[in-house]
């Protein structure tokens, strides 16, 4: 295993991000942070990558942000305001980025994900998790509310089951993230690196220009009202028709044949 606190591996169109901090849970410390930005900024501009997987090393996906670094930060002139702002800041534009970058992202997690982890898993546009893997925002248990990671929790699971994760810090199975959709799919320990590999490769295989659309798509629609929505998706609907590769795919489809697309 190389030293990089983030790996990456590119394979047939899908990267593969692998947090690399394992004696530290994959904490998100000041450098994972500034590991993965320095990911998603090169992944916002990477035309031939079609698919993201981010898994962590070691026993765990990843247990949220490195309480050592945070109370260091405290020791400011201020207590740390400065500090933790930025810190929140910085945490944040990960969060959005992954949503706001092109290609689908799959949380592929294991083992724990707390706090600022089970935020990165929300965060992501699918996740896949091995049997047993246990989700929690655990800050109330230590005097912190998990504030932050609650935007992308309650944008996931419902109302009541985000708040009763919040303010009760308890962990929660695979059985009940995936009944209340915060991931797609638990399988075995030993099938989870195949079952989200074939969900990558599933998606890209797709058609490249029509997913990158889409996704953008989906997040700019679900915060408009109905009929504002739908006069959007419209807008995209029209935009995808014209796309010479799409127009392909449904001439294939029509005449029974595979789709010869150029992007």
């Amino acid at each position: 295993m190389s030293d990089d606190i983030l790996l990456r591996e590119d394979r047939d169109g899908v990267a593969e991000l692998t947090l690399n901090a394992p004696a530290k849970l994959n904490a998100l410390s000041d450098a994972m942070l500034a590991a993965l930005q320095a990911q998603i900024d090169a992944l916002r501009e990477d035309g031939a990558t079609r698919a993201v997987i981010l898994r962590g090393a070691g026993k765990a996906f990843c247990a949220g942000h490195d309480l050592k670094e945070m109370q260091a930060g405290r020791q400011a002139e201020d207590g740390g305001r400065a500090y933790f702002a930025d810190l929140f800041t910085r945490c944040t534009k990960v969060m959005t980025g992954l949503q706001r970058i092109p290609q689908p992202v799959i949380a592929e997690v294991h083992g724990i994900a707390t706090a600022a982890g089970c935020q990165l898993v929300a965060s992501c546009d699918m996740a896949v998790a091995a049997e047993g893997t246990r989700f929690g925002v655990n800050g109330v248990n230590i005097g912190l509310f998990c504030s932050t990671p609650m935007v992308a929790l309650s944008r996931n699971v419902p109302r009541k089951q985000a708040f009763e994760m919040l303010t009760t810090g308890q962990f929660i199975g695979t059985g009940r993230a995936e009944a209340i959709g915060l991931i797609n799919r638990a399988v075995a320990q030993e099938d989870l690196p195949m079952a989200t590999r074939e969900l990558a490769d599933l998606v890209a295989a797709k058609l490249n220009a029509a997913v990158r659309i889409g996704k953008e798509a989906f997040y700019e629609q679900i915060q408009m009202p109905l009929d504002q929505a739908y006069a959007y998706a419209g807008d995209v609907m029209v935009q995808n028709m014209l796309y010479r590769d799409t127009d392909e795919g449904i001439s294939a489809f029509l005449e029974k044949r595979p789709p010869d697309w150029q992007h």
